[in-house]
C-alpha cells in the first residue's frame, strides 16, 4: 500500500508524474506510428488511383517493417513531450 500523495517529496511527485506521462507518450507513439507513416507516404503519392490501391502499393514497397521505421525517434519525441 502506498502513502498519501502529500507524504512524498515534490521531487518524487514530479518524477512519478513525468514517468506516467512518458509511458503514456510511448504507448501512443507505438499505437499511432504505423498509421502515421502510411498517411505520410499517401500524401507523397502523385499518381491517381483510389486510396486503397495506393495503400496496397505503398505496403508492397515498404512492407510491415517499413511501417515501423523511425519508431525509436518518435518514442523519444512523443514520450518526452507528453512527459513534460
Amino acid at each position: 500500500m502506498t502513502r498519501p500523495k502529500n507524504e512524498y517529496s515534490k521531487g518524487t511527485q514530479l518524477g512519478v508524474t513525468f514517468a506516467s506521462g512518458y509511458l503514456a507518450g510511448v504507448f501512443c507513439a507505438i499505437v499511432s506510428h504505423p498509421a502515421d507513416t502510411m498517411v505520410s507516404k499517401l500524401n507523397a503519392v502523385k499518381s491517381g488511383g483510389s486510396t486503397g490501391e495506393n495503400v496496397k502499393k505503398i505496403y508492397a514497397e515498404v512492407g510491415f517493417n517499413g511501417l515501423w521505421k523511425g519508431l525509436g525517434t518518435r518514442i523519444f519525441m512523443i514520450g518526452t513531450l507528453t512527459g513534460f
